[in-house]
Parts: structure tokens; sequence; C-alpha cells
């Protein structure tokens, strides 16, 4: 974790440019809001745009502007934590959402302290993607492959999308779902619960 002193379960968000992460943030809020204590942690290298999307939900979101950075680090989500703090104890969430700045390479490069990474794809940006960019999709711990309602328009081949991550990562989980449509979303959730029950054990002493 970022803090010895903190303990809420922390995923980081990774993805492409408009692969869907901010959209994809705001269903999950909706979903896990009445019956999880959650906040975000939002990664952008200028504007507080997506911050301000995902505040419109009554959630804690602080906003991290990188700068010329392609993605966020430790002492950036560290720093993010210490703002949260003057709005609540952090010891009282359940999770914390990173969503990073949208980049297909650099972000899988560096730890933010998360329990997980989760590496969205979005059918819009081809079936090869996970071939040309390994990097992000064997570091993830959770592969979202996201706007799945456009496969028809699109006629793009899931199955070869997905044997595409099997190669570079044979044993990751992975989802279709839409935001959009919200088919899908319900195994992603059942993931979420279950990062939390494993983290609250690992923090259990033995």
């Amino acid at each position: 974790m970022f803090s010895v002193n903190v303990s809420v379960t922390c995923l980081n968000l990774m993805s492409a440019p408009g692969a869907g992460k901010t959209s994809l943030l705001e269903k999950t809020v909706v979903a896990l809001a009445g019956s999880l204590r959650l906040a975000v942690i939002e990664g952008d290298m200028t504007t507080q745009l997506d911050a301000e999307r995902l505040r419109r939900y009554g959630i804690p979101v602080i906003a991290i502007n990188t700068g010329r950075a392609c993605h966020l680090d430790a002492a950036m989500v560290a720093g993010g934590l210490q703002q949260l703090e003057a709005l609540l104890d952090p010891q009282q969430l359940d999770l914390l959402l990173v969503e990073n700045v949208g980049n297909l390479v650099c972000p899988a490069e560096f730890e933010v302290g998360e329990h997980a990474k989760v590496a969205l794809l979005s059918v819009t940006e081809g079936e090869d993607k996970p071939l040309k960019y390994p990097i992000m999709f064997r570091e993830a711990d959770c592969l979202l492959i996201t706007k799945v309602d456009l496969v028809p328009v699109l006629e793009v081949d899931l199955d070869r999308i997905q044997a595409n991550i099997r190669e570079i990562n044979p044993s990751v989980p992975i989802f279709c779902l839409s935001a959009k449509t919200g088919d899908g979303l319900e195994p992603w959730l059942g993931w979420i619960r279950e990062q939390i029950l494993l983290a609250q054990h690992r923090r259990q002493p033995q």
C-alpha cells in the first residue's frame, strides 16, 4: 500500500485514452456506493473534467494533474491521499479507485500502491492491441473489454481479442462489458467485492 497507516483496498484502472475508464467508473460508483464506502483519485495531464463528472455522484474525488507526465506514480497518489484526509478518514473507506492517465504504455510500469491493476481495452481499438502493447496486458490482474455494444457495428472478433490477451497473460480474468447498456457489469462488480474481501483477509493478524 501507499501508506502503512491506511488499510483501504486500492484498484488502479489503466487504458488508452477513450477506452471508457470514466464512464465505467460512473456506473461502478452508482452500483456500489449504497453498500461500500468509496473514493476516487482521478489522474489527468490537465483539467478536472473527469473528476467533475464523478463528483456529481456525491463521493470524494481528488484530481491530480500530472502536467507532462503520462502516468501517476506512488508519490502522486500518496499526495492525493493526503488531500483526501482533509475530507474524511481514509480508514473509513472500503475502496479507493484510481483512474490513471490515459496511456497504453507508461501507467503499467509504475506502481501506485494498488492491490490490483485493472486494464481496459475498448473494442474500437482493434484486436491486435494486446500484441502491440504487451506490457499493460501482462501486468494486469483484471482485463475489461469495453464498449461491447459496438461489436455488431464494428464487426469485431471478441474471441480473437481474448485469444490475443491470453497469449500475453494466460490466467487474467477477462470481463466483456458495456458501460452504456450495463451488459456485463455484474461480473466486474463481483470481482471488485472479491478483491475487497481478499485484501481484508490479508490484513487480518495470522
